[in-house]
């Protein structure tokens, strides 16, 4: 435990931070589950809907710094490549 008041205060806004990060952070990984399940039905309007809701989760996430922003596109591209190969 800190005894040093401004680490006391660092230690709160810490918490309040993570708290919030996870807000972001679960959301984008349960879109991308929900859309990876999506694509193994292989069913293409489900599919893409729930490809652009990840996509729109990761996006929010790395706008706000809770990931980085080529992790986000890295997962966006990989979510792409598998959503157009049952499209084909």
């Amino acid at each position: 435990m800190a005894n040093i008041k401004s680490q006391i205060k660092r230690n709160k806004q810490n918490q309040a931070a993570r708290l919030r990060n996870r807000v972001y952070r679960g959301s984008a990984r349960t879109a991308l589950r929900k859309a990876q399940a999506a694509i193994r039905t292989e069913d293409a309007e489900k599919s893409q809907a729930d490809v652009l809701k990840a996509i729109r989760a990761l996006d929010k996430a790395a706008a706000k710094g809770v990931i980085h922003k080529n992790n986000a596109a890295r997962r966006k591209s990989r979510l792409m490549a598998r959503f157009n190969s049952i499209e084909q």
